[in-house]
């Protein structure tokens, strides 16, 4: 069975058991691990895996052929992307607060991505005259650039929330709780599907079992985690998992499923996404 999943802490953390072939009668996994903006294109464009972890903000693309599984995922509170600047934006300008974005250069992690998606709709609330330039660049490249000042401010994922200040970067806007002071719902983050043709309720099994592993034996995974989490120090991978592997991750639930729907509602509301049939969102078995 073809799954593709980013390299990061919460999916290798996720996911172990079931590579390692740890979950009675699942099958073998052939693994791919990239960057949630490239499975996103498989999804929707390639098509030729079984199982992906993508965006949340993909699913319009790739309901009609893999269904939304209810874990797995990432989807929290507290744990959402964060917009970042230096003290002074390029001109010598201070990033004094939202309106100082008017017009300027944004690095993103992917135009198809929850990040992409709320910082849309936070800039709709609170950048008047709007964004100029939007850049997508791996979201490890993103603090660098504008530290550098190859850009004027960066929409940031991941770790990035724990060493952003090593980066002498500042905070402009947590989107996070943004979208939960606005919503009250958490954040959708990262989803898992499954081609439509497949025992679903199986695999939602067998990923949920791979969780529970997960959490039961924290140390069975580390090695793993860390081979993957390209030279991230350890204590940062264990705050990583910490933060988006939770209750969620195990079962959607009222509120995750509230929070997708609002999530992407809000989206094609304004035209960043295609709208689709609610129908398609819900629990597939």
């Amino acid at each position: 069975m073809k799954i593709a999943f980013s390299p990061c802490p919460n999916d290798t953390f996720v996911f172990h058991a079931w590579v390692h072939g740890l979950i009675p009668d699942a099958p073998e996994l052939d693994v791919s691990y990239a960057d949630i903006n490239i499975t996103n294109h498989w999804a929707a464009d390639d098509r030729e895996h079984d199982i992906l972890k993508i965006s949340y903000a993909a699913l319009p693309w790739v309901l009609d052929e893999y269904a939304l599984l209810p874990c797995g995922g990432a989807l929290g509170r507290g744990c959402g992307p964060l917009v970042l600047t230096a003290d002074k934006l390029p001109g010598g300008e201070a990033a004094s607060g939202p309106t100082a974005l008017s017009g300027r250069t944004i690095a993103v992690p992917s135009e198809r991505s929850t990040a992409y998606l709320l910082f849309r709709l936070w800039a709709a609330q609170n950048v008047p005259g709007g964004l100029g330039e939007i850049i997508v660049m791996p979201f490890d490249q993103i603090m660098p650039a504008v530290r550098d000042g190859a850009v004027d401010a960066g929409l940031v994922i991941h770790e990035a929330r724990f060493t952003y200040p090593s980066y002498g970067l500042k905070l402009m806007s947590d989107l996070g709780s943004w979208w939960e002071s606005d919503t009250g719902l958490p954040i959708p983050l990262g989803a898992i599907v499954a081609r439509r043709s497949l025992d679903l309720k199986r695999i939602s099994q067998w990923i949920r079992t791979s969780v529970e592993y997960a959490w039961a034996h924290p140390q069975d995974s580390k090695a793993y985690v860390l081979a993957h989490a390209q030279e991230m120090e350890q204590q940062v991978a264990e705050a990583h998992i910490d933060l988006y592997v939770n209750s969620f991750t195990a079962e959607l639930g009222e509120d995750g499923y509230a929070a997708i729907s609002a999530l992407l509602e809000r989206a094609a509301d304004e035209g960043l996404v295609p709208r689709i049939d609610p129908a398609l969102l819900k629990r597939p078995y």
